[in-house]
């Protein structure tokens, strides 16, 4: 996606809209990952979701449970906020890993209890090695213990191709979310920039429309206070200054853009970042009263509203 910058009408620094190097990461993803050793293969897939805090979940087969603690500390080591959830299947691709056990005294006893049950109903005892196999327990198949080290860096690196694949997708969508809140960002500062225009206009609108209404009172019969006039209308232009949040929401822009080319886990800083613009937007709505800027604080509230819902979804 390509930002169009426009023309410049603020403090914003355009040139720190090029750099986008170390990206941030979107909360959502999928990755999966496979690894064969020759004995067993892991299968893992992850998915993030977004979530205010890391709450990391592992669903594995029982007998492996004790690496769920070292599997949570690899993803937390790449992933700071989200919900994620891994689900991991094992399966064994070698014979040799199963051994089959002959218990030979439960079997003599089934063979002496089937001749006894023959001779005493007087019948052959006429029988094939099958009968054997469907008495329970005579066969007994074993899993041969297993070396827990092998194991682990199995699973370790399908976790790890998992977690790439999964990564890659959260930049990939960190980077369309960024491309897209700054090209709001560009249009914030654009409509900052009209409210800066309009804002010492509205002091000299005043000033006209009070020196036509105390003559329209007064009938032009009386001379009007050129002091008391000037103090009404002093008094106004601090009551409705707004420089000073111009001048912080020209500031936040590009705090909130820095913010967004440093890359890494930044979405609480942005959280923070778009509360500070909204509370000087208000601001500038609470003090003046000019139609026009009334109409620019509107715009900019859904500006900033739109970008409040997608920081959501950054890590």
């Amino acid at each position: 996606m390509v930002i169009d910058t426009g023309v410049f009408y603020g403090k914003i620094d355009y040139n720190s809209l090029g750099r986008m190097r170390n990206l941030i990461k979107s909360m959502t993803g999928f990755g999966r990952g496979e690894k064969n050793d020759g004995i067993r293969s892991f299968t893992v897939e992850i998915k993030s979701v977004n979530h205010r805090y890391n709450d990391t979940i592992v669903k594995m087969p029982k007998h492996i449970g004790y690496l769920e603690e070292k599997i949570k500390k690899q993803i937390r080591n790449v992933i700071t906020r989200g919900r994620v959830e891994t689900y991991i299947n094992l399966e064994y691709v070698s014979e040799g890993d199963i051994e089959v056990k002959v218990d030979l005294p439960l079997a003599k006893s089934y063979k002496k209890a089937i001749d006894l049950l023959c001779e005493e109903i007087g019948v052959n005892s006429e029988y094939s090695i099958e009968l054997f196999t469907r008495f329970p327990d005579i066969l007994k198949t074993n899993k041969k213990e297993e070396d827990e080290d092998e194991i682990w860096l199995c699973l370790k690196d399908a976790v790890d191709i998992a977690l790439k694949n999964l990564i890659f997708m959260r930049e990939e969508e960190g980077l369309e979310l960024s491309n897209n809140i700054k090209a709001k960002l560009l249009n914030i500062n654009k409509i900052v920039g009209e409210i800066e225009k309009r804002a010492p206009e509205i002091v000299l609108e005043y000033k006209e429309k009070l020196w036509n209404r105390i003559n329209e009172l007064l009938e032009e019969k009386y001379e009007i206070d050129e002091n008391k006039l000037a103090n009404e209308v002093a008094f106004y232009a601090d009551k409705s200054n707004i420089d000073e949040e111009i001048v912080r929401l020209y500031s936040h822009i590009n705090q909130f853009i820095d913010t967004l080319d440093s890359g890494g886990s930044v979405g609480r800083k942005l959280d923070f970042l778009i509360q500070e613009m909204n509370r000087e937007v208000n601001t500038i709505g609470s003090k003046v009263g000019d139609i026009t800027i009334t109409n620019y604080v509107v715009e900019l509230k859904s500006e900033v509203e739109k970008i409040r819902e997608q920081i959501q979804n950054i890590e």
